[in-house]
């Protein structure tokens, strides 16, 4: 990709040039640093309850001006908490950027897409540039569509894992199918998988337990940059085939000088 050329995309009418997006969870001051400075970030999550728990340091004073600031409903069990909190992170933020959580299962931490649909047209309905989380299921992602969300957020992996995109073959489905930016959320945890979900044509992706954990969190936001955009260079360039039996000479045979 020309490094004139503007790879830009939009979401709920607003236009980023970053696709890497900071998760919420692990946060600490270095951490929304290297993001934004290393890695790029012009999105930051923020999970409301978590803010509000008081203390010291108030993560909202560290986040530089001109990043979009985006609430998510974690915590939330059902559609009516999710758009209790939903309101209420409008109220604080002024954002109507806000990201849709809702799990009741507290073993594996899986989202509820029933109750994220009925939250996504509640919130769509207010105004709201509604982001829902949730496990790749096309009906699912459609339903979300139709109901107003701005993008579908796949989860690639449990919540904190790093195990990768274990859902690749459900994500692609979305990513082929879905009209809407896809941003693979959750499960993230190396340079090397951003990339891959880059290749497949994500629009972005979001991280944060993979860069929060690191021995070097700016040198490792740094690698999520690089790794995000050679994903997505490969993904606009077109990735060369896959020969499934025997060999290809990337030269050819012929023309060889004898002796």
């Amino acid at each position: 990709m020309s490094e004139n050329r503007k790879d830009s995309w939009n979401l709920g009418g607003h236009e980023f040039t970053s696709r890497f997006i900071l998760g919420s969870g692990k946060y600490s001051i270095e951490l929304i640093d290297a993001a934004v400075r290393e890695a790029g970030a012009q999105i930051v999550t923020l999970a409301l309850r978590r803010a509000n728990e008081g203390g010291v340091a108030n993560i909202l004073d560290y986040i530089p001006e001109g990043v979009t600031l985006l609430p998510n409903t974690s915590g939330a069990r059902n559609a009516d908490e999710a758009v209790r909190i939903a309101r209420l992170s409008r109220e604080i933020c002024h954002s109507d950027f806000v990201k849709i959580e809702v799990i009741h299962d507290s073993k594996y931490l899986l989202p509820d897409n029933y109750e994220t649909v009925k939250a996504v047209e509640i919130l769509a309905k207010e105004g709201f540039v509604v982001m829902p989380y949730m496990y790749p299921d096309l009906n699912a992602a459609r339903d979300m569509a139709n109901a107003g969300a701005a993008c579908i957020m796949p989860l690639a992996s449990p919540i904190g894992s790093n195990k990768g995109v274990c859902t690749k073959e459900f994500i692609q489905i979305l990513i082929d199918e879905m009209d809407l930016p896809v941003i693979v959320d959750a499960g993230i945890g190396r340079p090397s998988q951003a990339c891959e979900v880059m290749e497949m044509g994500a629009a972005a992706v979001m991280a944060n337990t993979g860069i929060a954990t690191a021995g070097d969190i700016p040198m490792m936001a740094a690698a999520f940059r690089r790794g995000i955009e050679a994903g997505r260079g490969a993904y606009l360039a077109g990735l060369g085939r896959v020969r499934e039996k025997g060999a290809s000479a990337s030269s050819p045979l012929t023309g060889f000088l004898h002796e």
